[in-house]
């Protein structure tokens, strides 16, 4: 009887080409290189049908990268595994300073074969399609904020200071269009910048629409309307947490997440020397980002404003009592540490951690649909 082999094929993609490794099984079998093919479905099916046999199970896995999840989702359609690492966690070492190809598929095929690689969640073309609605929703709002700090800068450096409270206000769009130069090059300036500050508003607010518009039809609709129980969880923040995380019953513990999101602290220990330091800042900012942005919220003591239970009333009593669980805690959490003489982002680093652990509980209680 034929005995069953399993091959690791380790792939280091480009846009127009594959490097192709392929490690034996077993601690001490052939690592070689298997050659280079082009980077197009064609090609990648003739090397599956090189390589399969029937006494051997192919192990593919590339880094994840620009070149998307084609691959994986090719792969998995022709039967075959396929991980999608997270290039971040692939262990280096030190005084390895050549760099080609070759040698990065060699290493794909040979620590897959080890066991050591860290395969990533794989959105379905859905959730994938909401998700790059959300980082085109988030980079026009960069580009929003840089349009108005553009203006502000210019504005300042000619003198031009608005005395009112806040800025963008309608008091704020009155005294811009009351801004005159003398000159007309600076002028036009003036007149360029706040031009391209309303077509920025214009686009973020056409994205705002269109993801409203498609949560509707999102398996993850469900998910993101629980998370907006928690206080300082609005509709684009729980979408983009929704977004970027993906399945939360992927991790079997609050602290898993915490340690996803780079949340928590980071420590160098030897011997009998503890010494932590600043969050390890791992894993998707823009989602840590938001965290930190709700954790502002639990600064004010808590309450159940009018808005607030109009947005919640249809939600089960299960998730609010979390919800407001939430609040008493971490508002206190908040009280407790800033008396105690902490600096203010790091109260405000530690709600959000602790924020996290109420997000994954509520999103394990919330089934997709």
């Amino acid at each position: 009887m034929t005995m069953s082999t399993i091959k690791f094929i380790g792939l280091d993609v480009h846009k127009e080409t594959i490097a192709v490794a392929v490690a034996d099984d077993g601690r001490s079998g052939e690592i070689r290189f298997h050659g280079t093919i082009l980077n197009t479905p064609e090609a990648i099916r003739r090397l599956v049908s090189r390589l399969a046999t029937p006494d051997a199970t192919l192990h593919f896995c590339y880094e994840a990268g620009g070149c998307g999840y084609g691959i994986h989702r090719q792969l998995l359609g022709m039967g075959m595994d396929c991980s999608v690492i997270a290039p971040s966690v692939i262990p280096r070492k030190p005084a390895d300073r050549v760099k080609t190809d070759r040698r990065d598929a060699e290493m794909l095929a040979r620590l897959l074969r080890s066991g050591e690689l860290t395969a990533i969640w794989i959105p379905d073309p859905a959730h994938e399609a909401m998700r790059d609605l959300v980082r085109s929703r988030r980079q026009v709002r960069q580009d929003l904020v840089a349009s108005r700090q553009m203006l502000l800068g210019f504005l300042l450096r000619h003198g031009r200071k608005f005395t009112g409270r806040t800025n963008w206000t309608k008091a704020h769009w009155r005294w811009l269009g009351s801004q005159a130069f003398e000159i007309p090059h600076q002028q036009f300036i003036l007149g360029e910048s706040i031009r391209r500050i309303e077509e920025a508003q214009q686009r973020c607010d056409r994205l705002d629409t269109m993801l409203m518009e498609a949560l509707p039809r999102w398996s993850l609709a469900p998910v993101v309307k629980a998370l907006q129980a928690l206080r300082g969880v609005g509709p684009i923040v729980a979408i983009t947490l929704a977004a970027e995380i993906g399945d939360l019953s992927r991790f079997e513990t609050p602290k898993q997440l915490m340690g996803w999101l780079g949340l928590v602290p980071s420590e160098a220990s030897s011997g009998t020397r503890t010494r932590r330091g600043a969050i390890t800042k791992t894993g998707n900012r823009e989602t840590r980002a938001m965290l930190v942005e709700a954790a502002w919220s639990y600064r004010l003591p808590a309450r159940e404003e009018r808005r607030y239970r109009a947005r919640v009333e249809d939600l089960p009593e299960e998730i609010r009592a979390i919800a407001w669980k939430a609040q008493v805690r971490l508002c206190q959490r908040y009280r407790t540490l800033a008396a105690s003489g902490k600096a203010l982002p790091k109260v405000i680093t530690a709600i959000a951690r602790e924020l996290v652990g109420f997000i994954w509980d509520i999103g394990r209680r919330v089934q997709p649909t």
